[in-house]
């Protein structure tokens, strides 16, 4: 299981929705910072501390060629997320089961009712 400061960053990077609009943009491709970034309502300072968070967290990779900086979404730190997150939900199920188990046997014994 991932560490808890992995998963940490993990949802950090994604708690924020103009991050969140940068990983969508690279799913599956590719793309210069510009790119990436283009179109957000915010300054290029704060950009640039979205994209740190996203590159802290593992959620991105930077490759650096001359003055292009080119972005890759690394899925490594959400996989981790969606694991934890699938734990999360089979944990529940099971709780969710037993308590409809129980309502079910109340209902049996109580003659029925709904």
């Amino acid at each position: 299981m991932a560490n808890n400061l992995m998963l940490d960053r993990a949802f950090s990077a994604c708690a924020h929705p103009i991050r969140r609009g940068i990983i969508e943009r690279l799913a599956g491709q590719e793309l210069t910072v510009g790119e990436a970034t283009a179109g957000f309502p915010v300054s290029k300072p704060a950009l640039s501390r979205h994209l740190r968070v996203l590159e802290e967290a593992g959620a991105i990779t930077r490759v650096i060629d001359g003055r292009t900086h080119r972005l890759r979404l690394d899925d490594r730190a959400l996989v981790a997320v969606d694991g934890w997150l699938e734990q999360q939900r089979a944990l529940w199920e099971r709780k969710f089961d037993v308590v409809e188990e129980y309502l079910a046997e109340r209902r049996r014994r109580d003659g029925g009712g709904a």
